[in-house]
């Protein structure tokens, strides 16, 4: 698109070792033409993957940091949401929402909560409670199956999701307020299903083959390309599509390069696609 480059603030962790959060997401958002401008929640030596780490809660300092941002009347044309510790960060970043979202502000919540059945340990009722509560400011919600299930108060189970129970879980996310939902990561067979429910339609279900392997910051790198791709007037099929496409080539390309799977995806080595996918 022409015009004066796109801006989108990314409220995420920062983890100096291992490719997730804003490790992840800032050279996509980058590669596709968008600035972008990371509030930090947190400073990690490497993320909590790893068998010790070094952690900076950044939760008291995330107020004074974006006070200048208030003054100055920074205007933004998209907010993403990533990982947060607890349920004063969710409501830090709901007055951060309410404040800098504009009539044309796209909001992306990723509610990074846990994955494959499994809540993170940071991840108390409180935050659930808040995570729920972001819901009502999101133009899209891009949670995988394990936090759409904690979202919605369903049952998890690894496999039998039909179309329909799927379909179901949607909605369920649409209840919370969120206006369009991605359902992302989910196995079937030979293929891995991301599932796009915008609100007045129905949902659709786009399939790529499944590749195996359980890296660290897959969906960080996910939602950068379809926040990104928003700011940028992407239809949300069309931003899924290319979402998945970047995704796969980067799992294909760590598993050929024999990168052990917590250091993340070797994203740099595919940055170059993201142009011949726009």
């Amino acid at each position: 698109m022409e015009g004066i480059q796109k801006k989108i603030a990314v409220l995420n962790d920062l983890s100096g070792y291992g490719r997730c959060s804003l490790t992840a997401a800032m050279p996509v958002i980058s590669a596709l033409k968008v600035q972008c401008c990371p509030v930090v929640t947190a400073v990690l030596s490497n993320h909590a993957g790893y068998p010790e780490c070094y952690m900076d809660d950044y939760t008291d300092r995330m107020e004074a940091y974006l006070e200048p941002w208030r003054k100055m009347g920074f205007e933004m044309d998209g907010i993403m949401t990533g990982f947060l510790g607890s349920a004063r960060q969710a409501s830090i970043v709901a007055d951060f929402i309410r404040d800098f979202k504009r009539e044309n502000t796209q909001v992306l919540v990723d509610p990074t909560m846990g994955d494959h059945g499994h809540l993170y340990s940071v991840c108390d009722e409180d935050l659930i409670e808040a995570m729920r509560e972001l819901m009502q400011y999101a133009d899209v919600v891009t949670p995988n199956l394990t936090e759409a299930c904690a979202l919605t108060d369903t049952l998890y189970q690894e496999n039998g999701w039909s179309k329909r129970k799927l379909s179901d879980l949607t909605w369920k996310l649409h209840l919370l307020g969120a206006r369009s939902v991605i359902l992302t990561g989910v196995v079937k067979g030979k293929q891995i299903l991301n599932v796009i429910h915008e609100r007045g339609k129905e949902p659709v279900f786009h399939a790529t083959k499944f590749v195996a392997g359980n890296y660290h910051g897959t969906g960080d790198v996910f939602a950068a390309v379809i926040g990104a791709s928003m700011v940028r007037g992407v239809p949300m099929e069309e931003a899924v599509r290319r979402a998945a496409a970047f995704t796969k080539k980067c799992v294909e390309k760590t598993e050929e390069l024999g990168a052990p799977e917590q250091d993340g995806l070797c994203l740099e080595e595919c940055l170059s696609y993201l142009t011949k996918l726009s």
